[in-house]
């Protein structure tokens, strides 16, 4: 909708109705909104009705058949959107030139310093990009009421600074690898044979010595290339390095990357329409899907966040949901992706600045002494 070209007046018409009906929930009526702006000369009922029919036309607003009162449309959303994140207007003035009802100016509101500690007090303890991530969906789920995604990067561009195994017990090991850029990964391992320590401590050895400062997504190919010409002079050893490696301690294993999700029954909670809470669940179910959506809207390059309104892309039943997602990084190399789907009636300002202060706090929180 960054065509849609709407006066002053409109503009002013229509943030005041997002507004009201994220607060509510409610359609809201021309009445309420005269209650509004009951002392702003020129905003008598009469011409807000006529405003909203405008509106209405342009596809802003829609009317629900049991109620005479309007809702915002996707369209309204991504208008609303863009007006609060255009460059400039999103630290200092969100809506410029429009002031709310009452005098006071639409705009995009900082974090507060109380909400800011205790985003951070709930990152206490995290020490590796698995917790962050695992923690931050958590916290997104908590903060939006929806739902709380983040996406582990995949390998490709990453590179090997240090890799570490130890046993945990019969078949199982732990793999703990550190990346170039300072990124603490943790993995437990089911091996299908058994390991002993000093195996292990050879392998870790190995990989350390020959593939330090090697993309990671390359270290597989070139272990199993080296095992089919060096089988006989390294065997043993190449072999229990293969099999760590194909069972994930290079994070290389034909499942994707790790991803972590909190919060569906915030989505059950706020939807009312069964079958098309189904639909969406059904469309959100699969981890894959998810993978796929990140990927697709958010760019690991990028440094700024992105919102979606509107999902029906992916899957028609997830129209009404806008996606919120920023890239993690971590010395220039992207960590992974940090994200919030919830129904379009969410608080964009402060989720918009949750989003962009959580991706932040990977550099501080994984940017460990001894990475």
């Amino acid at each position: 909708m960054s065509d849609v070209r709407l006066s002053p007046r409109e503009r002013l018409v229509l943030t005041a109705i997002i507004d009201q009906y994220i607060a509510t929930g409610e359609p809201v009526a021309s009445q309420a909104v005269a209650r509004l702006f009951a002392d702003r000369e020129g905003l008598s009922s009469a011409t807000l009705r006529n405003v909203m029919a405008t509106l209405g036309d342009a596809g802003l607003l829609e009317q629900p058949h049991t109620s005479a009162g309007r809702v915002p449309t996707a369209a309204a959303f991504r208008y609303y959107v863009g007006q609060i994140t255009q460059p400039g207007r999103a630290a200092a003035g969100g809506l410029a030139g429009i002031s709310a009802p009452g005098g006071a100016e639409s705009q995009v509101s900082p974090l507060s310093i109380e909400r800011r500690g205790q985003i951070e007090e709930s990152f206490s303890g995290v020490a590796s990009s698995n917790d962050y991530l695992e923690r931050t969906s958590h916290v997104l789920a908590q903060l939006s009421r929806g739902l709380g995604v983040a996406l582990a990067s995949s390998a490709e561009g990453q590179v090997l600074e240090h890799i570490h195994f130890s046993r945990l017990s019969t078949g199982r090991v732990l793999a703990v690898l550190v990346t170039e850029a300072g990124a603490v990964q943790d993995r437990v391992l089911a091996l299908d044979h058994e390991l002993t320590p000093i195996e292990l401590e050879t392998a870790s050895r190995y990989l350390n010595e020959n593939f330090h400062g090697w993309p990671i997504d390359r270290i597989r190919a070139e272990v199993a290339r080296r095992v089919d010409i060096e089988r006989e002079a390294y065997r043993q050893l190449l072999t229990a390095v293969e099999e760590l490696c194909r069972k994930g301690a290079l994070a290389g294993d034909e499942s994707g990357p790790a991803i972590f999700v909190d919060g569906i029954a915030n989505l059950i909670g706020a939807e009312q329409d069964r079958e098309q809470l189904r639909q969406m669940l059904l469309a959100l179910e699969a981890k894959q899907r998810l993978v796929e959506l990140l990927t697709a809207y958010v760019d690991g390059r990028q440094q700024d966040v992105r919102v979606v309104v509107g999902l029906d892309e992916a899957s028609p039943a997830m129209q009404d949901l806008v996606l919120i997602g920023a890239p993690a990084r971590l010395g220039g190399t992207n960590v992974g992706t940090v994200a919030v789907i919830a129904p379009t009636r969410i608080q964009y300002q402060e989720m918009i600045e949750a989003v962009s202060y959580i991706a932040r706090l990977s550099e501080r929180l994984l940017d460990l002494p001894n990475a």
